[in-house]
């Protein structure tokens, strides 16, 4: 399938990967182009901002959990009717799985995909240096894929003469450059980059980004280099691969999924492949709606920041009562990181007070100050093979009395680990967030679950 594309790499976290993404991306919106749009590894907050600028989920690409076939079919699945797929790497363009390798980076990404990368070089402070900083990042490896560099916080007077310099030594296109635009930064916090919806004028700010960048870069440029990308390796069927994505329910079942402003971490593609098994996603809110949708026959309670929404979180009695029942009644339930927080009896909020919620699960959640579980795992389940192995990431900034002792959390290299997750027949729940398409049998397992818990149900009514 040929897709031209192009991936938007840096040399470290911090050099403005996303806000020149999102300012490309409305350039080429406003161009009226089709776009779709990636973020290499596991961030929830990028795409969110991605998607603000396409008007349509965006998506991650993550080689550590699903491989390279099913990186290349999620990229081909979701780019397949666009005009441009734009990738944005993350942190340093090699940095990957500990620290210590390029699994999972933006050039091992770039590698699989053979997508063209552009390098994002924040310029503050050099000059003729710049050439040696990108002659490391051509040649660290062969197949580097770097097509083309970006210079960042670049005055327009020296523009000229470094893009003459690099090009002339290193034979690498310069596309342009980004000067200091102060009224579009976009604030940080302890998880990342603040919410969309958190930032005033938003879309004004990204308009008036696109605007300079379509002075300031070489979108034509650009999409020439996107055009360039080799056409994408052939895979093969999913079923192939496992037959666990080819399940699908004997009828709908609907699974209430929290999505409010305390629980937005979604990765795109878990929803869909939820769906082509057979859910009806249901949509509620934890802080705002007073009880459970009815007839539910699943829950989802994903990642988020229910450390910023403790106050309306406990406030809300009669959804704390209702979550609780419908759990302690049989209901399947799977909670991540934030959504495990939130089934706890207690949490501390970001001022520091202990709030009431779900009850659920015993124990207290409260703020460490620092990460004290950061990166990629393997999970590990000797008595259940649809959790074994099941690829998944941790960063969270809040520890739990009882983490849970049913699976064990083994990081890819060493033999560094400790246990984790609350299982039973119908819960789910701990800090690691998962990747579906890593591991299907993780989404047929808890839809199974909820086939049960239906028909159970059903069955009573009658």
């Amino acid at each position: 399938m040929k897709i031209p594309r192009i991936l938007i790499g840096a040399g470290s976290s911090g050099s403005g990967k996303t806000l020149i993404t999102c300012g490309i991306l409305q350039a080429l919106v406003n161009r009226n182009k089709k776009v779709a749009s990636f973020k290499c590894g596991p961030d929830y907050i990028d795409p969110m901002f991605h998607s603000k600028v396409i008007g349509t989920a965006s998506r991650n690409l993550d080689t550590f959990f699903s491989g390279e076939e099913i990186t290349r079919y999620l990229l081909q699945k979701n780019a397949a009717e666009c005009e441009i797929a734009v990738l944005e790497g993350v942190m340093g363009y090699y940095d990957g799985v500990a620290g210590t390798t390029t699994q999972a980076s933006a050039y091992d990404l770039a590698r699989i995909t053979g997508t063209p990368a552009v390098l994002i070089v924040n310029s503050r402070g050099m000059s003729v240096s710049l050439a040696a900083y990108i002659r490391g990042f051509l040649e660290y490896r062969s197949d580097s894929q770097i097509r083309a560099v970006i210079f960042n916080q670049m005055s327009p007077m020296l523009y000229p003469r470094m893009k003459k310099l690099v090009e002339d030594e290193l034979g690498v296109r310069v596309l342009g450059y980004v000067p200091k635009v102060e009224d579009c930064v976009i604030e940080s916090r302890h998880l990342g980059l603040v919410l969309p919806e958190e930032i005033p004028a938003l879309q004004e700010r990204l308009n008036r980004l696109a605007e300079i960048l379509e002075k300031t870069l070489d979108m034509e440029g650009l999409l020439q280099l996107a055009e360039e990308a080799g056409e994408l390796k052939e895979i093969p069927e999913l079923s192939r691969i496992s037959k666990d994505f080819t399940y699908r329910l004997p009828r709908p079942l609907r699974i209430g999924i929290a999505d409010d402003e305390a629980f937005c971490f979604f990765y795109a593609d878990n929803l869909d492949l939820l769906r082509e098994m057979g859910a009806q996603l249901i949509p509620f809110s934890p802080v705002r709606d007073r009880t459970l949708p009815e007839e539910l026959d699943g829950l989802l309670l994903y990642g988020g920041y229910p450390e910023l929404n403790g106050a309306a979180l406990e406030k809300n009695e009669t959804m704390r009562e209702s979550v609780r029942g419908r759990i302690q009644a049989g209901m399947p339930c799977m909670a991540e990181c934030g959504g495990f927080m939130y089934l706890h009896e207690e949490m501390e909020d970001m001022d520091g007070v202990f709030r009431r919620m779900a009850g659920v699960i015993p124990g207290k959640v409260y703020r460490t100050g620092s990460l004290k579980r950061f990166g990629y795992i393997h999970l590990k389940d000797e008595k259940c093979g649809a959790y074994d192995q099941a690829p998944a990431h941790e960063f969270h900034y809040f520890e739990s009395e009882n983490c849970g002792t049913d699976l064990y959390a083994a990081k890819p290299s060493g033999s560094r680990g400790w246990a984790c997750m609350h299982r039973t027949d119908t819960l789910f729940a701990g800090f690691p967030h998962l990747y579906y398409y890593g591991k299907p049998s993780v989404a047929r397992q808890f839809l199974e679950s909820c086939l049960t818990y239906h028909n159970r149900r059903k069955k009573k009514e009658v």
